[in-house]
């Protein structure tokens, strides 16, 4: 007898063979079990290695141009952009504005779903236009089924105001879709071992798909040295020892230096190496940094290279 159709023909709502016994199975079975799904997220992920770097190529073309970057989501789509979004400022001094998050339901949804939310593309559309979105931006919709009505509605509206659109989905995308958009994501990993789960293997992918994007984006743009995140803003007890520590490494000077450092440049891990390599001051340091794009090698040269 042949295996029956699947009702839903989107990958991440069909039944997944391998879990269809979950219920009978023992604590360590499950856990062997759901480990063993996940191992298939990064070669998914892998698989779109180049639609994933023709995304980052177009955010970085808008970012340098003044742009933004803003992902749109529903659900576990939305709160994995927003998380994405809000680790970029105090990770590389970034401006809030720069990388955004929309989320449909506002940010109440974060921590309480409200997925009625996700229903109206003109709640979405609204939210583009409430961020007054042009064509130096570029807008990243997250959708794992790929048919989430605020994230279409929110991208329609972003296109017909100029900006450059992606799609983020875990399922197969369609002819429209790939036409539509300016870059198509699609890690295919599989039917979620609880059917329709989407916060499991899917939800990993897009995480493992934005931290690529964003994490690659601010290398090229100068915020990496090494790698060492040379940008980042010591905001805290934490970011204030690793920002000692990174000036410790790439300087080889002792602890009290690195602190009279950082001090001097106003927290700027950035600066405090210039200033360290080159003997200048703030000012002039971060003169001579504005010149070069704010790219640290250009001023200092390779950091493996001494």
């Amino acid at each position: 007898m042949s295996a029956a159709r699947p009702l839903d023909p989107r990958l991440t709502e069909q039944r997944n063979p391998r879990s269809a016994r979950i219920d009978q199975l023992s604590t360590i079975e499950i856990v062997d079990l759901i480990n063993a799904e996940d191992r298939m997220v990064a070669e998914a992920v892998g698989e779109e290695r180049e639609a994933i770097a023709r995304c980052i190529d177009l955010v970085v073309d808008s970012l340098r141009k003044g742009g933004r970057l803003i992902y749109v989501g529903a659900g576990t789509s939305g709160r994995l952009g927003v998380l994405d979004a809000a680790e970029m400022p105090p990770t590389y001094r970034t401006d809030p504005e720069m990388v955004q998050g929309i989320i449909a339901g506002g940010y109440a949804a974060l921590v309480r779903a409200q997925e009625g939310a996700e229903d109206y593309p003109e709640d979405g559309a609204r939210a583009i236009d409430e961020r007054n979105v042009g064509p130096n931006d570029f807008v990243l919709g997250i959708a794992t089924s790929g048919t989430t009505p605020f994230v279409h509605g929110a991208l329609r509206r972003a296109r017909e105001r100029g900006a450059r659109t992606g799609f983020l989905l875990c399922t197969y995308p369609s002819e429209e879709l790939l036409k539509t958009h300016d870059v198509v994501i699609a890690p295919l990993v599989g039917p979620e071992v609880i059917t329709g789960s989407t916060r499991m293997k899917a939800g990993t992918a897009t995480k493992m798909v934005l931290n690529t994007i964003s994490t690659a984006a601010m290398v090229k743009l100068g915020k990496v040295y090494g790698n060492l995140m040379v940008d980042l803003q010591v905001t805290c007890e934490k970011l204030r020892d690793r920002g000692q520590r990174i000036l410790m490494e790439v300087l080889g000077v002792d602890r009290p230096t690195a602190a009279g450092l950082l001090e001097a440049s106003g927290g700027h891990v950035k600066t405090a190496i210039v200033m360290g390599k080159l003997g200048l001051d703030a000012e002039e340091a971060r003169k001579r940094l504005e010149e070069v794009g704010g790219v640290v090698a250009r001023l200092v040269g390779d950091l493996e290279a001494a």
